[in-house]
């Protein structure tokens, strides 16, 4: 069996961990870096009336897509390797036409996905994920999307001073090369002096929900794997863990769901249509379990460092069909 690994250059650990334990399992894996497309990776797609042959070249040796039996998307940037000298418009064109050729060649594979992309683009709205969660039981926290000033300020109100403001998106600053990212951050009064930048940016709102444990739970398939971390033992990691994720890598431990909590994760997956779903909960100090929010490629390789769990190992089986798999989304 093939799997096609779909990621880009400067991705971690985890392809490796993946593409390991399919080795073991007697799967072949194939990275495709779409960053070294088109420039290093060579794809070739011949029609005729009978017949298809789709071929990549690369790094990795040669490989027939026409005899892929799995997909696992994992990170995308088509393209990212033009030389950043050409004309810019003639740059977007080369862009634009490798993403064509690209996603429509993927689309013409009839294999397995992990999780088709338009799956993972409806799961990423962070607002349906939170309807969908309350809708099943799960609790999730007050919440608060806007770009007026006067509802920030009787939110506020309403949660007795103790509001977080966090993106919807995935942001980042880039300075001289390196990644700054936008974590969560408390609001303060100081903060509803000035609230005009709303005008150019919504943000998001949500009470201020007091913390025992937070947890990452990561589901493959029909699997749980649920792992936690003290946040509050660091001052640097009190509202959002990773602020001090690499010093606080080692302190991560495995985590016993309650059975009603993982029977409504896996529902949550079940709707979504998701075989891979990443889920941020807190545990409050009463232990409530407080649903967040689920990340459809969120990460997962340093919990197999500490406290070991063998997600990798999980994703492998869905990908060569030893386990069940989920081939249809609820809300379709």
């Amino acid at each position: 069996m093939s799997v096609l690994i779909i990621t880009k250059s400067d991705d971690n650990e985890s392809i490796a961990l993946v593409t390991d334990a399919i080795k073991e399992r007697g799967g072949r894996a194939y990275r495709f870096d779409t960053d070294r497309f088109p420039t290093e990776l060579k794809l070739t797609a011949a029609h005729d009336k009978t017949s298809e042959r789709v071929t990549v070249s690369g790094p990795e040796g040669d490989l027939d897509l026409g005899g892929v039996t799995a997909i696992w998307h994992r990170r995308l940037n088509v393209g990212g390797r033009l030389p950043a000298s050409m004309d810019n418009q003639l740059r977007q064109a080369c862009i634009g036409e490798s993403r064509a050729t690209f996603y429509g060649l993927l689309a013409s594979l009839d294999a397995f996905r992990m999780d088709r992309a338009p799956y993972i683009r409806h799961a990423e709205n962070k607002q349906l994920q939170l309807r969908v969660a309350a809708e099943l039981g799960l609790e999730t926290p007050r919440t608060l999307i806007t770009n007026e000033p006067d509802p920030v300020r009787d939110f506020m109100k309403a949660c007795e001073g103790r509001v977080i403001t966090k993106m919807l998106s995935s942001f980042a600053i880039y300075e001289e090369g390196r990644e700054k990212v936008v974590f969560t951050n408390p609001v303060s009064p100081d903060d509803l002096e000035d609230l005009g930048g709303l005008s150019y940016c919504p943000m998001t709102f949500q009470e201020m929900v007091p913390k025992a444990l937070e947890l990452r739970v990561t589901l493959v398939g029909d699997r749980v794997f649920a792992a936690s971390i003290d946040s509050q033992s660091s001052d640097r990691a009190l509202h959002d863990w990773r602020r001090d994720g690499l010093g606080m890598i080692d302190d991560w431990k495995e985590y016993e769901l309650p059975e009603d909590v993982t029977r409504r994760l896996l529902r949550l997956m079940d709707y979504f249509g998701l075989n891979y779903g990443a889920v941020d909960i807190i545990v409050t100090p009463e232990g409530r379990h407080v649903f967040l929010e689920i990340n459809p490629v969120g990460e997962f390789f340093w919990l197999e460092r500490v406290p070991g769990l063998p997600i990798s190992k999980a994703i492998a089986d869905v990908l060569l069909g030893r386990s069940p798999r989920r081939v249809r989304a609820l809300w379709e």
